[in-house]
């Protein structure tokens, strides 16, 4: 059952049945229909709808800021700015789309050649409640450029955003047949992938969805991007303003209630600063992130998307706790609601659960690190690899550290963060395959060589 439940209340607002497999089996077919028709219209007439789009995104951010502020706890104004780079997003893809298409001469011995570049087929795209609209964009807008047609299943807590997507993209001249949204459940996933009209799946979600998913389209030879779990590092080389930068990494990591994929969530800092950092940290995360209603512009820490989850993260803390972890401001739970307080930990070891899983929350683990090697060495020793930050005042030095960490991406003297242009994705456990920029447009492409 898809159902919006307010997390500020607990308060169930609202149910929505799962689709029947007749429905699912309807709505595969309708995206197979009209991959046909879709396909065969031109770029630019397929970019224009885009842009389209882009427009309606913006007008209506107010209405989808509140949908996601009511389904999964979303600090309004982060809501506005979540729909924000989704204009973003589709801007890119239709302003850029024609040229990111456009054939590619090769040369070859003995004679030309050209790549074209073309769409695959209908697609699955399988969203998380996050950044219910953000996610939805940055999969959505090359694909329907490209000329992909997309079934849409999202996240069981957000079926108002996904409805309210759907018009969105049906206003903006996005055909009935071309994107389709399905009230699924996870257990159909296997029969869609399944299906020889479904040519790939795209997936934003924790790393046991992402192994399901790949389990069952690798089966089905199933082309795969997977946008998984993160627990970035963020390094601290040194620093000519502390409040500053305690500041910057403190905003990113609270960010979304803690809940990002590529928020900085082990902060890694050098010796000489480390006892300083510590302390101003604790004090702004203990004064500052108060919990408050995510409707209210002045609140600094919403609920977090569900009860369940307040109570997974609070629990994590707890656990680190017990096996040795120093707590150095919140960690408990406030009800009624899915509020946690924002959480510093300290003296985590790898002994730990605390030290190698993803908290998904709002809590900052800090370590102690002598050296840049000791820092890069704490910062690699994670099974994820999705984004990293190295925070100084010495460029060389900052890339030197940047260049030795594994992962999709690093930030220099900022956090986290996503724009339309840069590439998005990481490796190990974080998953594989790259969204947004000119990469994002690539993932669901047949680039077709064709000897002249």
């Amino acid at each position: 059952m898809y159902a919006v439940t307010n997390p500020a209340t607990g308060e169930l607002i609202e149910e929505v049945p799962n689709a029947t497999a007749e429905e699912v089996q309807a709505a595969i077919e309708r995206v197979h229909g009209g991959y046909r028709a879709w396909r065969r219209r031109s770029v630019a007439e397929r970019a224009a709808i885009v842009k389209r789009a882009a427009v309606l995104f913006a007008e209506r951010a107010d209405e989808l800021a509140a949908i996601m502020t009511l389904e999964m706890g979303k600090r309004i104004n982060e809501g506005r700015g979540e729909v924000g780079i989704v204009v973003d997003i589709f801007n890119y893809y239709a302003d850029n789309g024609p040229a990111l298409l456009a054939d590619e001469p090769v040369a070859i011995k003995g004679g030309q050649a050209v790549i074209t570049k073309g769409p695959i087929g209908p697609l699955l795209g399988i969203m998380p409640w996050n950044f219910p609209c953000y996610q939805v964009a940055r999969f959505v807008a090359p694909n329907l450029v490209l000329g992909n047609t997309i079934l849409l299943k999202h996240a069981s807590i957000c079926p108002r955003s996904a409805a309210a997507i759907e018009s969105v993209l049906r206003d903006a001249g996005v055909p009935d047949d071309v994107y389709v949204n399905t009230f699924a459940s996870s257990r159909q996933i296997p029969a869609i992938l399944a299906d020889p009209r479904i040519q790939g799946v795209s997936l934003t979600g924790s790393e046991q969805a992402g192994i399901s998913v790949a389990a069952e389209a690798g089966k089905n030879l199933k082309k795969t991007v997977l946008e998984l779990g993160g627990s970035d590092p963020l390094i601290v080389l040194d620093t000519d303003d502390m409040d500053e930068t305690v500041k910057a990494t403190a905003t990113a990591r609270m960010r979304n209630c803690g809940q990002s994929c590529n928020a900085p969530k082990r902060m890694i800092v050098l010796a000489d600063l480390y006892d300083e950092f510590v302390d101003k940290l604790t004090k702004r995360v203990a004064d500052f992130y108060l919990p408050g209603d995510p409707a209210d512009p002045a609140t600094k820490l919403p609920p977090l998307a569900s009860i369940a989850a307040a109570d997974e993260v609070a629990e994590q803390v707890e656990r680190a706790v017990r096996q040795g972890a120093t707590l150095r401001t919140g960690g408990q739970r406030i009800e009624p609601g899915a509020y946690l307080e924002a959480t510093v930990l300290t003296d985590v070891t790898p002994e730990m659960d605390a030290y190698y899983e993803e908290i998904f929350g709002p809590v900052v683990i800090v370590f102690k690190a002598e050296t840049d090697e000791e820092a890069i060495a704490i910062a690699n020793d994670s099974p994820f690899g999705l984004g990293a930050s190295v925070f100084g005042t010495d460029p060389i030095r900052n890339r030197q550290v940047a260049d030795q960490i594994e992962s999709g991406m690093v930030y220099m003297n900022s956090a986290g963060g996503s724009q339309a242009d840069l590439p998005f994705g990481g490796i190990k456990r974080s998953g594989m395959g790259r969204e947004l920029g000119p990469a994002g447009i690539e993932e669901f492409m047949n680039k077709k060589s064709i000897r002249l």
